[in-house]
């Protein structure tokens, strides 16, 4: 379907799959049935060779680190992200923060997170999108591993270009951070530093060696997805 006719659809038909573009049905929400049979589910952290936490290896110290889907270039996934960042459907992120919620609420690696921080978007492009798409997943974790959330604590102090933009070895080599911390943070600390898609780890990375600027805090980290 091109997309200005699925932009039409999501105008003046909003209860529609974002997925696929089919109506929802009742109980449905985001997307369908169908759809959601087919997002491939990641949870690094259940395995042993977890994917997420390797990328930060000789970085960064991560205690633990996931991803709730795998993201590919075409699929249900990168359509959810893509509504969610490009086509003002901030709802997206809600609604995956609550799926993260209720596959983490009873795991013992993240029953003793303190702070929800996500990773910070600049002033320009948050005044752009009008939000920043990890906010709402932040919160509806925070809500129920009963910690807080604190979108203050970071700063993304220069724009960059859109790491989706850039190849593999670029989105590596960014030598000089471009976020700030501008925030204390009390001594053990547990922070879940969450974002949308990781590739190779390096946003993360610079946050993380952000927050760890405070002494004596712990850092986990959480994902919408990783790419594949």
């Amino acid at each position: 379907m091109s997309l200005w006719i699925s932009d039409f659809i999501n105008l003046f038909f909003p209860e529609v799959c974002m997925g696929c573009d089919r109506s929802l049905t009742t109980g449905e929400q985001i997307i369908c049935t169908t759809c959601r049979s087919e997002i491939p589910i990641a949870l690094t952290h259940l395995d042993k060779d977890d994917k997420v936490k390797e990328l930060f290896f000789a970085r960064v110290n991560v205690e633990t680190a996931t991803s709730l889907f795998y993201y590919e270039k075409i699929g249900v996934v990168q359509q959810l992200i893509h509504h969610l960042k490009y086509r003002g459907h901030k709802e997206v992120s809600s609604f995956l923060g609550k799926w993260m919620a209720a596959e983490l609420q009873n795991d013992p690696a993240f029953q003793d997170i303190d702070l929800v921080i996500p990773v910070p978007v600049h002033p320009k492009r948050r005044a752009k999108r009008g939000y920043n798409q990890v906010d709402g997943f932040g919160k509806e974790l925070a809500a129920v591993l009963g910690s807080r959330f604190r979108e203050s604590v970071l700063i993304k102090k220069h724009n960059t270009i859109n790491q989706a933009q850039l190849g593999q070895v670029k989105r590596s080599d960014e030598r000089q951070s471009p976020y700030d911390l501008v925030e204390k943070i009390e001594p053990g600390t547990h922070v879940l530093l969450v974002d949308d898609v990781i590739t190779t780890g390096t946003t993360l990375s610079l946050c993380a060696k952000e927050l760890h600027k405070n002494p004596d805090i712990k850092i986990s980290i959480a994902t919408m997805a990783i790419s594949v």
